[in-house]
């Protein structure tokens, strides 16, 4: 008769595993919801493993030897994909919501069965254009619904501090701006300094377009094509990968293959999320 394999915890690791901060406290890393399943390595030691879960808002990772170590949430404390980030909780169904079923939605969330769209909310979420808008739908439509969260596109972010001026944040009127590049010396980054407020965060993965936020297994290549710079980048990308048909069509294409968050780089996803966070918050929170 089989014994069924029983659960281990690693001796020696009965306290949560604590970890130097960042050099520079001011330093910000991506945040990427750590779910079930998703492969960590914890800064500062030799532990990897998959997440668990969370145990009193403690992590649980299981390393290869089927050992399972706890772990705080520390910024900057993990690496995902060979990138530093900052772990998050995944975030729950709203307050006063249906009870969460089993299923999960495309970016890892425990569904809400029945949920119906909430009456938009003041507060918005703008993305630099349609390709950004259609991923971000894809991935976190349904949460976005829940939420009561709407996405409008900027169609390109030149203008960026007259949109946020006509815009009026205020509490309880919140926008969250994602931009593509933001980077050290970029034209988004220097766009991104010029907006100072409160209730407005701007956050960015670095990549020169959002199609390169979409892992390139999911195309069956190793690595995205390298495009010397001024080049048109989407131009080049295609032409290097051998493809005839027009930029749009192609990425519906791509965007056809993108069946979750795992099938994107961990900086969209912890700068979608951050977003989502920041616009949610309850007013005086």
């Amino acid at each position: 008769m089989a014994v069924p394999p029983q659960r281990r915890v690693a001796r020696g690791i009965g306290d949560p595993i604590d970890l130097d901060g960042p050099k520079n406290p001011r330093q910000r890393y991506p945040l990427v919801p750590a779910r079930a399943g998703l492969l960590v390595k914890q800064r500062g030691t030799p532990i990897s493993g998959t997440v668990v879960g969370f145990v009193n808002g403690t992590l649980q990772v299981r390393d290869p030897h089927g050992y399972e170590h706890r772990m705080r949430l520390l910024p900057g404390g993990f690496e995902v994909e060979g990138q530093v980030v900052t772990l998050v909780e995944p975030r729950r169904p709203a307050p006063g919501s249906a009870a969460a079923a089993p299923g999960r939605t495309a970016s890892g969330s425990l569904a809400v069965p029945g949920a119906r769209a909430q009456i938009a909310k003041a507060s918005r979420i703008l993305v630099e254009g349609i390709h950004d808008a259609e991923l971000v739908e894809k991935v976190w439509g349904d949460d976005l619904r829940v939420e009561g969260v709407v996405v409008e596109r900027l169609d390109g972010a030149d203008h960026l501090d007259q949109v946020v001026r006509a815009f009026q944040p205020r509490s309880g009127r919140r926008l969250g701006i994602l931009l593509d590049h933001l980077v050290t010396g970029s034209k988004e980054t220097r766009l991104a300094a010029t907006v100072d407020h409160p209730d407005v965060l701007v956050t960015g993965h670095p990549f020169i377009d959002v199609w390169q936020a979409v892992k390139p297994s999911v195309l069956g290549i190793e690595a995205w094509p390298e495009v010397p710079r001024g080049e048109d980048w989407k131009t080049g990308v295609l032409a290097r990968l051998r493809v005839t048909a027009e930029p749009g069509r192609f990425w519906k294409h791509l965007l056809g293959k993108v069946t979750s968050w795992t099938d994107l780089e961990p900086p969209l996803i912890g700068a979608v999320e951050e977003l989502i966070d920041f616009v949610t918050e309850p007013p005086g929170a």
